[in-house]
């Protein structure tokens, strides 16, 4: 696998393909979608890559959190309100963030595996054939 970087690219849940942008420098992943009123057409959700937790001091609107594993594999969904801490995974790696409702209209739930590609060309989780 290549070196995870800033950016933009797509997120692959069962066929729906949706827009992402990726968190992965030390800045961009302690920032996150703070400041922000929301998750607009920009981006469909965000991957703060190499992370196992999340908080939600300084948002502004609630978000779904989504925790994965190291092959991409959803180990847990969670609603967070502003002002909220989320337990540490340990088995996580990385964290998916979306509008609060948005993860559940995708499908996304345990034990679904989702597909990253990013526009910089790395691609990581389900196979081409999944």
């Amino acid at each position: 696998m290549g070196k995870w970087t800033d950016g933009t690219g797509r997120l692959t849940v069962a066929s729906r393909e949706l827009p992402l942008e990726v968190a992965a420098s030390y800045r961009a992943r302690r920032r996150g979608l703070l400041g922000r009123d929301g998750i607009d057409g920009t981006a469909g959700a965000l991957l703060i890559v190499r992370t196992n937790s999340v908080h939600t001091f300084g948002m502004r609107f609630a978000i779904d959190v989504a925790y994965l594993d190291r092959s991409f594999t959803v180990l847990s969904v969670v609603t967070m309100r502003p002002g909220r801490l989320g337990m540490v995974r340990p088995r996580g790696r990385h964290v998916l963030e979306a509008a609060a409702g948005a993860m559940a209209g995708w499908g996304l739930r345990p034990g679904v595996r989702v597909r990253v590609e990013t526009d910089s060309g790395l691609t990581a989780g389900r196979d081409r054939a999944g």
